[in-house]
């Protein structure tokens, strides 16, 4: 069997891990001892407590493996993802970390690394379509004009105030909220505010969601010589608004401020004011909305793909932002795995896209596991 390590336990790690126990030895790391007990409880997994701040301890963690997934949060990503790579071992990472994940490459190839990042649902899955529709439209003599996800997991009830729960790390969350949003306008990268140019939208089968620009395009801003790109995350009417007074009032700043003597990062509190507010509770059904639309053209045709996945919880649980971003990993995952995307350096999914069969393979896991992606070309 292959020698899996899974670095992080957390909602999507144990559903990644949990997924590749049906056919590798997987083991999972995470400094919370409670939380890898009670994974390797439900699964066939074997457990390791390290904190994976250290890079020694992730060095040593994944010594001998096949492959290392990377499923911490983002501001631990790059330097876990470094650990990996420099211990020569493959990767596939869905931390979203800020960094340009491009400054591993040279260290990736000097060792020999296959390192997938950003391998999550969008950025993931979106990278996946494009690499694909732009590979094969080429074929056909077309040229990609633009690309526009819109992604989003929410809660089914809408509560007072904010209408949101978050599906994976709340830092994560409030890091898209400030984080600046990079875009591709006729040919040219342009930066945004974050939560800027709010514009209401209808998902089948939700109905009305509101949507604003993110940093979701990541890699595909060197990647792909598109002229026209843009990322939208959806949420219910009037949570951004919200959101904007928050951000806007001071309480996303990571700047410390003197409250009482001690020095308070205005951030840090408003992450423990909202993490009960904002977890899922056990069970709480929730859905993860996706829609890539790749325009193109050449020969006096124009020609519009549109891919859309829809995806609830699952009868056991699973949430599913833990379904749509876990199952594209570990699809994506099993690729290299099996020699089937063997290209070393860093590799964002739009390569992974690109090669033949490859994103038809990926479909299909996912499919297998009822996460379904509804493609339809005019």
């Amino acid at each position: 069997m292959k020698k899996v390590v899974v670095l992080g336990a957390g909602m999507v790690g144990s559903a990644i891990a949990a997924d590749l126990s049906r056919e590798c030895a997987v083991t999972s790391v995470d400094a919370d001892a409670i939380r890898l007990e009670r994974l390797a409880a439900q699964h066939p997994i074997a457990m390791r407590v390290a904190d994976l701040r250290d890079p020694a301890a992730v060095r040593g963690a994944v010594a001998g493996a096949d492959l290392a997934v990377g499923a911490v949060p983002g501001y631990m990503g790059f330097a876990t993802l470094r650990a990996v790579i420099e211990a020569g071992v493959n990767a596939v990472d869905i931390s979203f970390f800020p960094e340009d994940p491009f400054e591993l490459d040279a260290l990736a190839q000097a060792q020999g690394v296959t390192a997938v990042v950003d391998a999550g649902v969008a950025p993931g899955l979106s990278n996946l379509v494009i690499g694909y529709e732009a590979d094969r439209l080429a074929a056909e003599g077309l040229t990609v004009d633009s690309f526009r996800c819109l992604v989003g997991g929410l809660p089914v009830q809408r509560t007072w105030p904010w209408q949101y729960k978050a599906p994976f790390s709340l830092v994560d969350v409030l890091e898209e909220y400030t984080r600046p949003a990079r875009l591709v306008e006729q040919g040219a990268v342009v930066t945004r505010p974050a939560l800027s140019d709010p514009e209401l939208v209808e998902i089948e089968p939700i109905g009305t969601l509101e949507a604003f620009n993110t940093d979701g395009l990541r890699t595909l801003l060197r990647t792909m010589n598109v002229p026209n790109m843009a990322e939208k995350t959806l949420r219910y009417p009037g949570h951004i608004e919200y959101v904007r007074v928050l951000r806007d009032s001071g309480f996303l700043d990571t700047t410390p401020v003197q409250v009482g003597g001690a020095a308070v990062r205005p951030l840090d509190v408003a992450a423990a004011m909202l993490s009960g507010q904002w977890r899922l509770a056990p069970g709480e059904p929730e859905f993860t909305t996706l829609e890539a639309t790749v325009t193109a053209h050449g020969g006096g045709a124009e020609r519009a793909v549109v891919c859309r996945l829809f995806d609830r919880t699952d009868a056991s649980g699973v949430s599913s932002m833990a379904r749509t971003t876990g199952y594209t990993c570990t699809a994506i995952a099993r690729l290299v795995l099996a020699g089937a995307f063997r290209l070393q350096g860093i590799c964002p999914p739009e390569y992974v896209g690109a090669v033949p069969g490859c994103f038809d393979r990926v479909l299909a896991d996912l499919a297998a596991r009822g996460v379904v992606l509804h493609r339809e070309e005019r």
